[in-house]
């Protein structure tokens, strides 16, 4: 976090300005939002401000941060308690080799430019999306085909039980109005919202869909800005603003006319640990591969027995979230088997004596076979947070005869050493995909995926059944397995392949006449989400103004 920097510094020019009462439109002198219908967020970890546009085939609204895109529809959306229900589909059915997804969808839909959605745009939505090169990962997609106006049939190369997540996010764009160089800036959907502002590097305003098919939201305007999170703190302060996204650090302080909105979203920190030894093997782009230390099983049961990460909680993130163990503990695929007691010093100090760890020079660090219990831990020196937790998890370390020196370091020199260091990583995604691929064993790429080289066929075996499953319990069973079975598992009960720390909790400061509803589980980061929820209140009379 750097600097706080002023209101006026960044929104002052062009479009908005002031820091009294309201946001006010140089170019109507007008008040931008705070109408009782009308709505000014700043959600940065929402949206940000997309370089490319309002496009969802360049990641508006899917790709590494997946979120509502409010201008575009999807076929399936988000129920509150996080399942997935239908949008513009109206069923699914999958073959039964798992290969052919068939998705119907609503015949009543427009775009906002009056022209009819068809399973056409459907398929040329998916089509278009193999080959975007954006963050979209479509590559199990062989070809998306309408069979007629509302029926479409999507051929995968493999089966792949976590497409529906694909199906969940990708915004429906229109065959007829889609070039790539122009429909970011001009985007037409069938979403609630149609953009009809964009001020670049400022502002973007939506204005309500009079012609959306499904339940209208109650705001007819959104007035998104896009500040870093001091200066939207400064406009909470300053009555300029209906929501913000705040920093952690905030979480203490109270704004006259705005209450906290703590919103959890399954954000998982943790420490990922090389899980090679060092033979002076490379990566394919030359890095080193291997650590001595934390390829040892009781290194990393120690630590993961030993840390306190409820002290972690209350001492870094004031509370703001909740102790984490396998990465995914609150998700459904989540399995409460493969989490083990932590705070325990005592039992941690056990595991390395018998394992051989012993501090034999009396300078507080353990040693074995002339190697010391020591290790590098990279964190990004622009996170606040992570060195904080970093910082944290060192100390304790220490107590049980662990010495974790720290690097602040970028992400290309992170991932130049994640595979002989570890790393502190976030870890959010409610993609089962990802789960997949963050614990399947790979080769040595440079992805930030599996940045331990984790390598165990059982698992490999269960990962495998459950993203080949054509049925998603079925997949849940097998995804749980994989973090532990009763003998072995990515969790800490088996492998112990991360120090799991703690979920950080999106905070908000929301103004009191808002109410946004019932937020979907676990879903913080997209705050919008619910948006056919939010309405403002009376807070005098509890009543809808």
């Amino acid at each position: 976090m750097g600097d706080p920097i002023s209101l006026s510094s960044h929104v002052s020019d062009g479009s908005i300005s002031g820091s009294s009462d309201k946001l006010v439109s140089e170019d109507s002198d007008e008040p931008a939002s705070k109408g009782s219908d009308e709505l000014v967020v700043n959600v940065n970890s929402h949206t940000g401000e997309p370089e490319t546009g309002f496009d969802p085939l360049l990641g508006w609204g899917c790709g590494h941060v997946n979120f509502e895109p409010l201008i575009q529809s999807t076929l399936f959306k988000s129920a509150d308690n996080g399942s997935i229900i239908n949008d513009l589909a109206t069923n699914y059915s999958v073959s039964s080799d798992g290969d052919t997804w068939t998705v119907h969808i609503r015949d009543d839909v427009r775009f906002t430019d009056g022209k009819n959605l068809t399973a056409e745009d459907v398929a040329f939505t998916f089509n278009t999306a193999i080959g975007s090169n954006s963050e979209l990962d479509m590559s199990n997609l062989e070809k998306a085909t309408a069979v007629n106006n509302t029926a479409v049939e999507f051929k995968l190369k493999e089966p792949q039980s976590s497409f529906i997540w694909r199906l969940r996010y990708v915004g429906i764009v229109p065959e007829h109005a889609y070039k790539k160089e122009t429909y970011g800036t001009n985007p037409i959907g069938s979403g609630p919202y149609k953009l009809v502002e964009w001020d670049k590097g400022q502002q973007a305003i939506l204005e309500l869909n009079e012609n959306y098919y499904g339940k209208k939201p109650y705001f007819k305007k959104i007035t998104m800005l896009f500040l870093d999170k001091d200066t939207a703190f400064a406009a909470v302060k300053s009555g300029d603003v209906d929501i913000a996204e705040i920093e952690i650090s905030h979480a203490n302080q109270t704004v006259d006319g705005y209450k906290l909105v703590d919103l959890p979203a399954a954000r998982a920190q943790g420490l990922s640990f090389p899980m090679q030894y060092n033979t002076g093997k490379k990566s394919l782009q030359g890095d080193p591969i291997g650590n001595n230390v934390t390829a040892d099983i009781t290194i990393r049961k120690a630590l993961n027995i030993g840390i306190d990460r409820k002290a972690l909680l209350d001492g870094v993130i004031y509370g703001k979230g909740a102790v984490e163990y396998t990465g995914v503990d609150q998700r459904d695929f989540g399995n409460p088997e493969a989490k083990i007691n932590d705070s325990n010093p005592e039992e941690a100090q056990k595991i390395l004596e018998n394992a051989g760890w012993k501090d034999t020079d009396g300078d507080g660090i353990r040693e074995k076979n002339g190697t010391e219990a020591e290790f590098k831990l990279y964190y990004s020196a622009t996170d606040q947070t992570r060195q904080a937790l970093s910082v944290a998890v060192s100390e304790q370390a220490k107590q049980l005869g662990i010495k974790i020196d720290l690097v602040g370091a970028s992400w290309d020199e992170i991932y130049a050493n994640q595979y002989s260091s570890a790393v502190l990583y976030a870890y959010s995604s409610i993609d089962t995909f990802n789960l997949y691929q963050q614990y399947h064993s790979k080769e040595a790429d440079d992805t930030y995926r599996n940045p331990g080289l984790y390598n165990n066929s059982i698992v490999d075996g269960y990962l495998e059944t459950a993203l080949r499953s054509t049925d998603q319990d079925q997949a849940t069973k097998y995804w749980k397995l994989a973090a532990y079975d009763g003998s072995t598992g990515f969790g800490p009960a088996g492998d112990a392949t991360w120090l799991w720390l703690v979920t950080i909790d999106y905070l908000y400061m929301a103004d009191e006449t808002l109410d946004i509803g019932t937020p979907q589980r676990n879903a913080g980061a997209d705050v919008l989400g619910n948006i056919y929820e939010w309405k403002r209140v009376d807070t005098a009379n509890s009543t809808s103004k």
